[in-house]
């Protein structure tokens, strides 16, 4: 089974940066894409960003320009550096890989066990 570790979750004030790692070891091969949802209380859980292997990216649009999503490949590790936060930002954070191909088994979707951010003064 195919765990996710996330890291990097906590309290920030507006207009602060936190960053989110999620790495997946073990004997992985490759995964096709990685990405970082959030659900806030209350509300569906939304896409926050998302980056395939190739490095290719997409946002949310109340992420752009203040979120960066990266990956490290020869890690199996994905980075979300978040800026500018704002209060409607608070949420757990998860992190999700999708077609993961270890040496025994192809997994289409894993998820991470969340992390909370809050922004708040």
């Amino acid at each position: 089974q195919v765990q996710l570790v996330e890291s990097g979750g906590g309290l920030v004030q507006p207009g602060g940066s936190l960053r989110l790692s999620c790495a997946a070891p073990g004997s992985i091969f490759r995964i096709k894409t990685m990405g970082w949802y959030r659900q806030a209380p209350g509300k569906q859980r939304e896409l926050v960003a998302g980056i395939s292997s190739g490095g290719i990216t997409n946002y949310v649009d109340g992420v752009k320009g203040r979120f960066t999503i990266s990956r490290d490949n020869s890690k199996n590790t994905v980075y979300l550096q978040m800026n500018g936060l704002k209060p409607e930002d608070t949420a757990v954070y998860y992190c999700n890989a999708q077609e993961v191909v270890t040496t025994i088994h192809k997994y289409l979707q894993v998820w991470g066990q969340g992390t909370l951010v809050t922004v708040s003064s």
